[in-house]
């Protein structure tokens, strides 16, 4: 016997979208805290920044060298659709998948877009910690934490887009953890 009854957590209005159609919602695994949302534009003023000279190359190729060509115009429609395109996708991916969570004896950092890492710190390793701000980090009011472990092989794990006031917290939480374990 057949029935015609449908599961209302299965239809189309009731399930959730993918995850690839909620861009302004963190992509992470359970547990972890996302990063300010500000960074995404960190990251987009420095695919702009990088994107730039190729952008400018292309239009004087157009203008100077292909000149007398019937595809004039083709190399910089190309670049300039790329770069455009790179500039408004990647960044907001990226973004989505960093984020950290700070336990009683280790800090773990997962980020990656196309290449995925999730790195765990754990206290006992850790050398010395930095909070560093570069230009487009104070313009937005974001902040680095870089945390120096022992080791050689990823001796450096940086965990961007942190409140300023977070990352200083976050380094003296480990600062504090870092002399128990000494003394």
């Amino acid at each position: 016997m057949t029935t015609n009854s449908v599961d209302a957590a299965t239809t189309p209005e009731n399930r959730p979208a993918p995850d690839f159609m909620t861009p302004d919602q963190p992509a992470l695994p359970e547990g972890l805290t996302p990063v300010e949302r500000a960074h995404a534009w960190v990251i987009r003023c420095r695919f702009a920044i990088s994107w730039a000279p190729f952008m400018i190359g292309a239009l004087v190729l157009d203008n100077f060298v292909f000149e007398e060509f019937a595809w004039r115009g083709a190399v910089s429609a190309v670049i300039w659709f790329v770069a455009l395109s790179a500039i408004i996708v990647a960044p907001q991916r990226i973004y989505r998948r960093i984020g950290y969570h700070l336990g009683p004896k280790s800090l773990r950092v997962v980020k990656g877009w196309l290449f995925h890492t999730d790195t765990i710190v754990p206290f006992v390793r850790v050398q010395h910690i930095d909070v560093a701000r570069g230009p487009l980090e104070k313009i937005f009011g974001t902040a680095s934490l870089i945390v120096h472990t022992a080791g050689t092989h990823n001796s450096v794990v940086v965990l961007p887009g942190l409140e300023p006031e977070r990352a200083k917290e976050i380094r003296e939480t480990i600062r504090a953890q870092i002399k128990t374990d000494w003394q």
